[in-house]
Parts: C-alpha cells; sequence; structure tokens
C-alpha cells in the first residue's frame, strides 16, 4: 500500500475576504428614497384600481362585488403599510437628530 502525498492541486482555494463594501449617507438615502417612491407608486397603482372598480359597480357594470371589496382592503392594508414605514422614517429621522455628535 503506497501512500500518496498531498499536493496543492487537492486543497480548495478559500477567496480572500474583503472589507465590507461602505455605502455612503448620500447613496444610503437615494436607497431609501427610490424604496419610498416605490412604494408610494405601488399604492397609489392599488388606489387607481380600487376607485376603477368603484366606479364600475357605481355605474352598474358587470362587476362583482367580492372583486370591489378585496381591492378595497387590498388598498386599505397598502396604505396603513405605507403610513407604517413613513411612521418608522420620521421615528428613525428623529433618532438620528437627537443623538449627540
Amino acid at each position: 500500500m503506497s501512500i500518496q502525498p498531498i499536493g496543492s492541486a487537492s486543497i480548495p482555494v478559500i477567496a480572500p475576504i474583503t472589507a465590507p463594501s461602505q455605502t455612503s449617507a448620500s447613496g444610503a438615502a437615494s436607497q431609501i428614497t427610490q424604496s419610498f417612491e416605490g412604494i408610494l407608486t405601488a399604492l397609489n397603482e392599488s388606489q387607481l384600481s380600487s376607485d376603477a372598480l368603484i366606479e364600475k359597480m357605481a355605474q352598474g357594470q358587470d362587476v362583482d362585488l367580492h372583486e370591489v371589496m378585496i381591492g378595497m382592503e387590498e388598498n386599505n392594508i397598502n396604505f396603513n403599510v405605507a403610513l407604517g414605514i413613513r411612521d418608522k422614517l420620521i421615528e428613525a429621522y428623529r433618532e438620528v437628530m437627537r443623538m449627540q455628535v
């Protein structure tokens, strides 16, 4: 029985650890702004969709009542989520402003 020597080819190379990428304050602020703009755009689309269903029902068009109610509740949930996010952002802003430098 012969013993094979350990060669460097059989050991996998581990990638070096690099420093975590740091984003600047303006970069983080722009990411938050873009995220909140996306949320507001989705909220607006939800509101318009809900309004369109309500308008169709009021005009007597063939729209199921459950579809209208589901649209209204989805819009209500989206609105409450947007308000919650806004409140958390305001709370975080106030917390940062209270920090002593």
